[in-house]
């Protein structure tokens, strides 16, 4: 820092609980709610983070001379790459091949939430950039007092990622695929800015669902009973073991989710004959509906896309939010509305030779990445006078 810049010192806490909540959200702010302390506290005293899951909480605090809580980082020593959605394992599979040790290493991140949002907490009314640039350097000098092989700061906000590199970090893009909201005032209005093809398939796929007999609520705060919860616990569990055979999320944390930010929980329950079928659970933020989990204990066609894309931007419309942001992966949501959206990581790595290897990797990708977007766009549903420039009937 600065000559002129005020005496600070760097902490690393063992659990969320070790920090006050009002000083942590000072930092973390009000429009992402997966940063907040009670989202990470509802994470830790579950049991779905902590020992023996391989997300061992260590967050970054930066005070000043005072004590007083300049900026955070939620932070992690993890003993695997699981959970992270922006897949290291090669890396990993590489220097182990070399004869190092990639674990333990640090992760930057929101266990098992891939969704976009500040990583480099900043108190509000202080010199952001200034603590961002001592926040990132705290961070290289802890991978180096706990000697890790790398630190990685994932699904991070562009002014930390530039904070980051400037630091000596290495840049890594990626791609999520979010609705925008045009001003519609209703799902009909949205449609109609799509193709007519496009259009017409949203429809027949609503119209499945609903000849099924299955009808669907978004049910938030105290509308919100253990029953639902039960309910939708069964259908994570169901769905995990077969996507990727260990859930992470215990029951307990929806208990503690409902708790403490039932205000801002989205639980879309699908029922048939008066019995719940699927769930797809969102969070809000200021202007935004984060699409998270989702199951089901049925198989009905299309049931995902309404509960998961089409009821989102439902709620999003009726509640004038601006975007849906729909989680990792899916080529599938461009035809109904999500298009294609850069993220972006950073990545210290320690050895230096590795680091060049890692680099020079990062680098080509960040050019095909770049194809891939620019491609994706391609399949853009919307007119042209309703998406950036691309022409449909």
């Amino acid at each position: 820092m600065p000559d002129d810049a005020p005496e600070t010192t760097v902490k690393l806490a063992p659990s969320i609980e070790a920090v006050p909540a009002a000083e942590w959200d000072a930092c973390a702010g009000s429009a992402n709610p997966f940063v907040s302390h009670a989202f990470l506290k509802a994470l830790e005293e579950s049991g779905s983070v902590g020992a023996g899951t391989g997300w061992r909480p260590a967050h970054l605090l930066l005070e000043d001379a005072g004590g007083r809580l300049l900026g955070a980082v939620p932070l992690y020593l993890k003993s695997h790459s699981w959970g992270e959605y922006v897949f290291d394992q090669s890396w990993a599979d590489a220097w182990t091949r070399a004869g190092g040790r990639y674990y333990p290493k640090l992760q930057a991140a929101v266990p098992f939430t891939p969704v976009p949002g500040p990583r480099l907490l900043v108190h509000a009314g202080d010199d952001a950039a200034r603590t961002r640039a001592a926040l990132a350097r705290a961070l290289i000098a802890a991978a180096e007092q706990l000697e890790v092989s790398s630190l990685h700061v994932t699904f991070a906000l562009p002014e930390d990622v530039e904070a980051l590199s400037a630091a000596g970090f290495l840049t890594r893009t990626g791609v999520q695929f979010h609705w925008e909201n045009q001003g519609w005032g209703s799902f009909e209005e949205f449609l109609g800015a799509l193709s007519s093809r496009k259009r017409k398939a949203i429809r027949k796929e609503r119209a499945t669902v609903a000849e099924a007999g299955v009808s669907l609520r978004a049910l938030s705060g105290s509308e919100i009973t253990s029953r639902h919860w039960d309910a939708f616990f069964r259908f994570y569990i169901s769905t995990s073991d077969r996507k990727w055979g260990s859930p992470y999320l215990t029951r307990e944390f929806f208990d503690r989710l409902g708790a403490a930010l039932g205000d801002k929980v989205v639980l879309i329950m699908a029922e048939r004959n008066g019995r719940p079928i699927a769930g797809a659970l969102n969070l809000t933020g200021v202007d935004t509906l984060y699409g998270r989990n989702w199951g089901c204990s049925t198989d009905v066609p299309f049931l995902h896309f309404e509960a998961c894309y089409y009821q989102a931007i439902d709620y999003a419309i009726a509640h004038g939010l601006k975007r849906v942001e729909a989680g990792a992966q899916g080529e599938h949501k461009i035809q109904r509305g999500y298009l294609p959206v850069e993220t972006r990581s950073a990545h210290w790595i320690a050895d230096a030779g590795f680091r060049k290897a890692v680099a020079d990797f990062l680098k080509r990708e960040r050019a095909a990445m770049s194809r891939e977007i620019a491609a994706l766009m391609e399949l853009s549903p919307y007119r042209c006078e309703d998406s950036s420039g691309v022409s449909r009937q």
